[in-house]
């Protein structure tokens, strides 16, 4: 009896064969008879599984997408068994830079996509541009909270400190990526900006250092 096909399975390892080929050699150079040759299957395989280009970059960079929130879960978890506000923003921007293989990919892949859909209606029109948003709203509500709790300093706007916060990580992000700076001296930057907002006291948690 042959095997059973797992198409979600199969849908994975197309998936990983774009980021892996992506990566070396950019979004825009990137085919569905390329990806095919990296996954090893036909190109008729590729197309029936995604029939376009757009919805094969959307499933491959969602894929990132998840992977990189496990990074960030990761970290919020070696951060101890209850983080404070500051050690689970801290975790979410601190894994969002470059500083390895994977983070690197991610952040390559997601500004070529960013790029790309300027010009493409059929990448802008996808789902994953609107994907910054949700991390808006995820700080600013951690944000919020450590007001509540009288942990930021005070006359801050949790939403405009989000989205400065994001901002200023993915630009960051990019001045690794290109060589003008290097991920600790990122890293000492976005510290320098949660300092500015986080008072001294209370949250003990921030101070931890979760580790990759």
């Amino acid at each position: 009896m042959p095997r059973r096909v797992d198409h979600t399975e199969r849908r994975t390892e197309i998936a990983e064969a774009l980021i892996r080929v992506a990566g070396r050699r950019g979004l825009h150079a990137v085919g569905m008879r390329d990806v095919a040759a990296e996954a090893g299957v036909s190109l008729r395989l590729v197309q029936y599984y995604f029939e376009t280009k757009e919805k094969l970059l959307l499933f491959g960079l969602e894929q990132l997408a998840a992977r990189f929130g496990d990074r960030v879960s990761a970290r919020v978890r070696a951060a101890g068994d209850s983080p404070g506000p500051r050690a689970m923003v801290e975790s979410l921007l601190m894994a969002a830079l470059p500083a390895d293989e994977e983070s690197r990919t991610f952040h390559y892949l997601y500004t070529s996509y960013a790029v790309l859909s300027v010009n493409d209606r059929a990448l802008a029109a996808q789902p994953f541009i609107k994907s910054p948003e949700a991390a808006e709203d995820a700080v600013t509500d951690i944000l919020r909270r450590a007001q509540e709790a009288d942990l930021l300093e005070p006359g801050l706007d949790a939403r405009l400190e989000a989205v400065s916060l994001l901002a200023m990580s993915a630009g960051l992000g990019t001045s690794i990526l290109v060589g003008q700076r290097s991920p600790e001296s990122a890293a000492a930057v976005l510290e320098h900006h949660l300092d500015r907002i986080f008072r001294t006291h209370g949250d003990a948690a921030s101070t931890q250092k979760a580790p990759e």
